[in-house]
């Protein structure tokens, strides 16, 4: 019932390269304080099954955000397209939030949205 954003990502060299691979730092909602950067989360933000007027539904949409955090502004974007990359064939990015720097610790964030289409 989610989305296959962690299997995708682990999946890729460029995405594990930024992020490792055990662990993968990719979280769903948040990461532990004292994570080591770069990292990436992600959030639902809504979605609902592929609803038919004679059948069950035969898939589920899921919408998501992705925050890249890195310690620099090019270390962020490189991270968001790293798994824009590698999660693009099957999902669709939706809206570009681009990037912004948290004024307590001076990180950077990039941000965007997609949206998938998962079969059940």
């Amino acid at each position: 019932m989610n989305p296959p954003i962690f299997s995708l990502c682990k999946a890729s060299a460029a995405v594990t390269a930024l992020l490792g691979s055990d662990p993968l730092r990719l979280y769903p909602g948040e990461a532990d304080e004292g994570t080591p950067y770069p990292y990436a989360i992600w959030q639902g933000i809504g979605g609902a099954p592929e609803n038919y007027l004679g059948d069950l539904p035969n898939m589920d949409g899921y919408s998501l955000q992705i925050d890249c955090w890195a310690e620099t502004a090019t270390a962020a974007s490189n991270v968001a397209k790293a798994i824009r990359d590698a999660i693009e064939g099957s999902a669709y990015v939706v809206s570009n939030r681009g990037l912004s720097r948290d004024p307590e610790t001076k990180h950077y964030r990039y941000s965007f949205d997609v949206d998938w289409l998962v079969e059940r």
